[in-house]
């Protein structure tokens, strides 16, 4: 993985010979699992955390831990500390995400985007997820873990790598490249959001100038982040060359957060932005401008 600008993706062997570290009450290492909010009925989809999980992993869900269900915002400040701090993880633990989703990581990168953006320095994504965790036999438990409570002090938020509306409206403005990673039906206005999910749009369709990069092209078949070569040449591709500014979005900024964590990590973009709001706020907007079909 040393062609990637950051070392921020590890192996599950390296998971596998840190099992003991994940399961010690000592804060130094701490995981966790996202599930994502619907798990598709399929034989082949990796199991829910209630059902096994990594050993030593704390289960986290993305709407009612990681989210403020009522401002429909991330938590703030306060309780981003507090979520740390009563599942015994520290403001220095190294802490490694996973999960489980219709894309390997699904949730669990929005989760790490959201460490990130109140400063957690030592955060790490398991390469492939939940997925490649099952499917290639490595142990589960249904055991869940106690940890002691820990203080922790949040530094951020760091603004920097989160998009709003205005920095939208800016990029219509300046040509700013903003990168779409939902499906092509989506993109093109045919569907609203996948099957089964509650957050929607009124209208379908994408912001004027974006690209449409469907974050299932970033995963190797085993979901697994391709080379740091091959994820310059597809962004290249749609005139993404890092030089810029940046802005991902996608349904609710979970799907988008994976390819900010691409370019961003990953490949070392300086100037990248999730823009967590994306459809379900746009394509809700008054007089929000939209295009349909597919890009120019």
């Amino acid at each position: 993985m040393s062609d990637y600008a950051n070392d921020v993706l590890v192996s599950a062997d390296w998971i596998e010979n840190h099992l003991d570290e994940f399961r010690d009450d000592d804060a130094e290492y701490r995981l966790v699992e996202v599930n994502s909010p619907e798990s598709p009925e399929d034989d082949d989809f990796p199991s829910r955390y209630d059902e096994g999980h990594i050993p030593g992993a704390i289960g986290l869900q993305w709407d009612e831990d990681l989210s403020d269900e009522t401002e429909r915002d991330i938590l703030d400040k306060e309780g981003f500390e507090s979520l740390c701090g009563s599942h015994g993880i520290a403001d220095d633990s190294t802490v490694v995400f996973y999960g489980d989703g219709h894309i390997a990581n699904w949730f669990a990168l929005f989760a790490y985007w959201e460490f990130k953006y109140f400063g957690h320095d030592d955060a790490r994504v398991l390469d492939g997820g939940k997925d490649y965790w099952v499917h290639n036999d490595y142990p589960l438990t249904d055991e869940v873990p106690a940890f002691s409570p820990t203080e922790y002090v949040a530094g951020g938020p760091y603004d920097n790598i989160r998009a709003y509306k205005r920095e939208v409206d800016e990029a219509l403005e300046t040509g700013i490249p903003m990168v779409d990673v939902r499906s092509p039906a989506e993109f093109t206005g045919e569907k609203i959001a996948p099957e089964g999910l509650q957050e929607t749009a009124q209208r379908g369709g994408h912001i004027p100038g974006a690209s449409n990069v469907p974050v299932a092209q970033v995963l190797n078949d085993d979901g697994t982040f391709k080379s740091a070569d091959e994820l310059r040449e597809l962004y290249a591709d749609h005139g993404v060359e890092g030089d810029e500014s940046i802005i991902t979005y996608c349904r609710v900024g979970e799907r988008s957060s994976i390819e900010w964590f691409a370019l961003h990590d990953l490949l070392g973009y300086d100037d990248v932005r999730n823009y967590d709001g994306s459809w379900t706020e746009w394509g809700n907007l008054v007089r929000a401008p939209i295009e349909t079909g597919e890009a120019e």
